[in-house]
């Protein structure tokens, strides 16, 4: 096997990790229920997309839901997270109505920027999320600036920053990484590592394991399985866990599959046929959901149900963006500079 390339599955699904100690049968519930409200309300976009009801490109998470969900999950309520375009998951764990991705990707003024920005960048949703940064890699160094504010104020509050493992071969990730680092900082950083950076392969972007890089910088990895929400959680609250005991950063490397096109403007022909198929059969919102019947906390009935309750809030959140009108040319320098008062 090539250095830095991961194994392929195994033919079978796996069974996921045992149940982290501290997690109810509520907390499995309301897992399964986020990865599923990712899941349906990006197959909902999608459609929308090829409709032309969206404005610019539309990225999905397809197949990163155990990553997003099963991290944020593992914060704490005065926590904060830097998300990117594959991370639904984790912004509706930290609070962000559903109404606003909806609004953000029609262009309407009920999005946080008021249907002036790119559908990717959704900001201003409250303390727990730090905006969206564009730039690959760019959102590192921001969580570690969350994470040296809270170091100085003396906070036990914890910084996550997710992307991707092309991120690695950025700069900022490593300006990021070695303050935090050097200077012990309470930061998570989660890497999901789904096989393509754009079109390039694992193994044309990283020479050798991924989590023996972070050994230069001294600080604590591990790898874990990206399709199994509960190893992702258990991986991500310890790694919070010694944040918030001053013992500095951690890595994580989440190891998923991208299964769908960087964007849906890319159809991944460069993707051999045989690593989706296998990789399909380890689909994180059917093995958890696999998991919940066989260990009888939900029932196949319960699933239909909550399937059906997800999808009336998918409808409603549609709705709602779709009431709201789109941008006021006349608003077109409201908000471009500092003002001197907060933007209702």
């Amino acid at each position: 096997m090539e250095a830095g390339r991961s194994r392929l599955p195994a033919s079978a699904p796996a069974p996921l990790a045992a149940v982290p100690q501290g997690l109810t049968a509520d907390d499995l519930r309301a897992l399964y229920r986020y990865m599923l409200l990712q899941r349906l309300a990006e197959d909902r976009i999608v459609k929308l997309y090829y409709q032309g009801a969206v404005v610019g490109a539309c990225f999905t998470g397809y197949g990163h839901e155990a990553v997003a969900v099963g991290a944020a999950y593992a914060l704490g309520p005065q926590d904060v997270a830097a998300t990117l375009h594959r991370d639904l998951g984790a912004r509706l764990v930290l609070g962000m109505p559903l109404g606003y991705y909806f609004a953000n990707f029609l262009g309407r003024t009920g999005s946080p920027t008021r249907g002036r920005e790119g559908n990717l960048h959704i900001g201003g949703l409250g303390p727990r999320i730090l905006l969206h940064t564009d730039h690959i890699g760019a959102s590192i160094p921001v969580a570690a600036g969350a994470a040296l504010g809270f170091t100085v104020r003396r906070e036990a509050r914890v910084a996550m920053a997710f992307f991707g493992e092309g991120t690695l071969a950025t700069g900022e990730f490593h300006e990021g990484a070695n303050l935090a680092a050097v200077l012990r900082l309470p930061l998570v950083l989660v890497c999901w590592n789904n096989q393509f950076a754009y079109s390039t392969p694992v193994h044309g972007e990283v020479a050798g394991p991924i989590v023996d890089r972070m050994a230069g910088y001294g600080m604590a990895s591990c790898a874990v399985d990206g399709n199994d929400v509960l190893a992702v959680y258990n991986a991500a609250r310890r790694a919070a866990g010694r944040a918030r005991e001053g013992q500095g950063p951690s890595f994580l490397e989440c190891r998923t599959m991208r299964m769908r096109g960087h964007s849906e403007a890319d159809d991944a022909s460069y993707v051999p046929k045989a690593l989706i198929d296998e990789w399909r059969l380890r689909d994180p919102v059917e093995r958890v959901e696999t998991h919940l019947i066989e260990t009888r906390v939900l029932t196949a009935e319960q699933v239909e149900v909550l399937r059906a309750a997800v999808l009336v809030d998918v409808n409603e959140a549609q709705a709602w963006a779709e009431a709201s009108p789109p941008p006021d040319p006349s608003e077109m320098e409201r908000g471009v500079y500092c003002e001197g008062h907060p933007w209702p």
